[in-house]
């Protein structure tokens, strides 16, 4: 499967950026993921299909949210295995925060 991968860097962490852009990729019935990544950038996965508007997600991702500025948006097309649910959602890490792992609080 083809899917274009998206990185925003710039303020787009602790903004509400991910739900903002969730909200509006749903409206527009796309699907993918946005998640928070280490480095303070956030990347944004859609499936790529002949109806898909790249012009349209640049204008999302720019927008972002009230909060955010963003900086810059780097988009890369990559064919790999991805499982997409039915709509665009916010995906989490799995057991580390910011690629640092979670240290219980003595």
């Amino acid at each position: 499967m083809q899917v274009l991968r998206f990185i925003s860097t710039g303020k787009v962490q602790g903004v509400f950026y991910r739900k903002y852009i969730t909200q509006a990729m749903n409206k527009e019935l796309i699907k993918g993921y946005i998640k928070n990544l280490s480095d303070g950038s956030v990347e944004c996965v859609v499936e790529n299909n002949s109806n898909l508007d790249i012009n349209k997600i640049l204008d999302i991702l720019y927008k972002g949210s009230p909060n955010s500025s963003v900086e810059s948006v780097e988009m890369k097309v990559e064919n790999c295995d991805i499982n997409f649910s039915s709509t665009f959602e916010v995906r989490y890490w799995n057991g580390k925060w910011m690629g640092m792992p979670i240290f219980n609080k003595i």
